[in-house]
């Protein structure tokens, strides 16, 4: 039993009669890299040597602030673009204040579409999860809460593509960054 559980955390993961190293790979790297500078830290997957502990602390020492300006300026884009669309709009139409609240409110349900209603959907599909589990999963991670009681690609039973980890990869970044839009919203209406 020791082993077995040595060998799970280490990546190894059983299937069937094989095994498969499948949590470090390009993908599970690359999905481990970005819950460690996104702050989620899922727990299910750790270094597990003193130069591996190591590294990933110099690691988070650069890549988190370097991650929250990536942030900060993906942000600054998608206000921009919605700024850009709403002074479209106010000189087509000649709208003043009608735009403004137009284009925040259309990116407001664009953004709850792409990255809060849509993706349990796939989830439900790729994991075996419940819609309300990938709802659930969909804003704990985007919070960056990150409990670890949902992960995506860990089910030794099933089967993920290539691409699945580095697409949900790129989509935290991008939801993280809406999700801060939505949040400093917020605080300027309760401030």
């Amino acid at each position: 039993l020791q082993g077995i559980i040595q060998a799970y955390k280490s990546g190894v993961t059983l299937q069937g009669n094989s095994t498969s190293l499948g949590r470090w790979d390009y993908s599970g790297s690359f999905f481990f890299s970005i819950s460690a500078i996104t702050t989620i830290g899922y727990g299910n997957l750790s270094p597990s040597t003193a130069v591996g502990r190591i590294f990933c602390i110099v690691f988070a020492l650069f890549g988190i602030p370097l991650n929250l300006i990536l942030l900060n300026e993906i942000g600054q884009l998608m206000l921009l673009g919605v700024q850009h669309c709403a002074h479209r709009l106010e000189e087509v139409f000649h709208w003043q204040n009608k735009a403004s609240l137009l284009m925040k409110t259309c990116a407001l349900v664009t953004g709850l579409l792409l990255f809060l209603l849509l993706p349990p959907l796939l989830f439900s599909h790729k994991e075996g999860w419940s819609y309300e589990e990938g709802f659930y999963y969909s804003f704990i991670t985007l919070s960056t809460i990150g409990f670890g009681d949902y992960v995506i690609g860990m089910n030794p039973d099933r089967t993920y593509p290539r691409w699945y980890k580095n697409v949900i990869s790129l989509w935290i970044l991008f939801g993280m960054a809406w999700l801060a839009l939505v949040i400093k919203f917020c605080i300027n209406l309760l401030e």
